[in-house]
């Protein structure tokens, strides 16, 4: 069965899509893709809303120490259980609104019969389809340069990717999110050079590729246009739960 296929059986089963989400990746990420899902659904009242059942854990294993310190626990079997969790509780599909967490997604998807959706592919087909030939500023965890997440999936929509010139700082910015300082002058600071920085190496369009950095979107000026990866999950979310639109394959 093909993506596309288990997709359409997934939001065809019934009239009530239960949408599953392995979340904790970080908590405030987490939060801040539900608060996105609700605000991108036409509602009228609570009845309208999209069923979210959430298992926000933030004790998976850190994806950092496991990637960049290579001396963490490997975050993988504790992603495949929560998805068999969320597919035995009633779940449709499951989405994981963390970029770099999508390096153990096979471990999901090889755990349940139903979908998990890959939050890098939605991404790149958003861009592609917006900015076609599109030289992409990633704006992200070294993480995902280092496995190269992103990379095997640019090529065949005609993209290309540029990373920060100072990946450290960039690290230092999600770390403060995590640690609640996502809102400190500073921390917006650094994040808008990051911005800046890609703009200056010939960036067309910046990339929010770590759900911790959609938390502090409002730091961007707007200079160049953003594709959030947080956003494009919620909306394709609200589409198929709702009914609005087909999947996009």
């Amino acid at each position: 069965m093909t993506m596309q296929e288990r997709d359409h059986q997934a939001c065809t089963r019934d009239s009530h899509t239960m949408v599953g989400v392995l979340g904790g990746m970080g908590p405030d990420a987490t939060v801040t893709f539900m608060q996105r899902v609700i605000d991108a659904t036409p509602a009228e009242d609570d009845i309208d809303h999209v069923h979210l059942l959430v298992d926000n854990n933030p004790k998976v294993p850190s994806r950092i120490k496991a990637i960049i310190d290579g001396d963490g626990e490997n975050p993988g079997p504790v992603i495949a259980e929560m998805a068999r969790r969320l597919e035995r509780a009633g779940a449709a599909f499951l989405v994981m609104p963390c970029n770099t967490a999508h390096y153990y997604w096979q471990y999901a998807q090889d755990a349940v019969d139903i979908p998990v959706w890959h939050i890098v592919e939605r991404t790149l087909d958003t861009v592609a389809r917006s900015h076609p030939g599109a030289r992409v500023g990633m704006l992200c965890s070294p993480a995902l340069r280092k496995i190269g997440l992103y990379e095997g999936f640019v090529e065949e929509r005609g993209l290309s990717l540029v990373y920060p010139g100072d990946e450290a700082a960039v690290l230092e910015v999600i770390r403060a999110v995590k640690r609640g300082q996502g809102c400190h002058p500073d921390t917006l600071a650094a994040f808008a050079r990051a911005a800046d920085g890609l703009k200056a190496r010939g960036a067309d369009v910046l990339v929010l590729a770590c759900t911790e950095l959609s938390v502090i979107d409002r730091a961007l000026d707007g200079s160049l246009p953003v594709v959030d990866s947080v956003q494009v999950l919620a909306e394709q979310v609200v589409a198929v739960a709702e009914g609005v639109k087909p999947l996009p394959s």
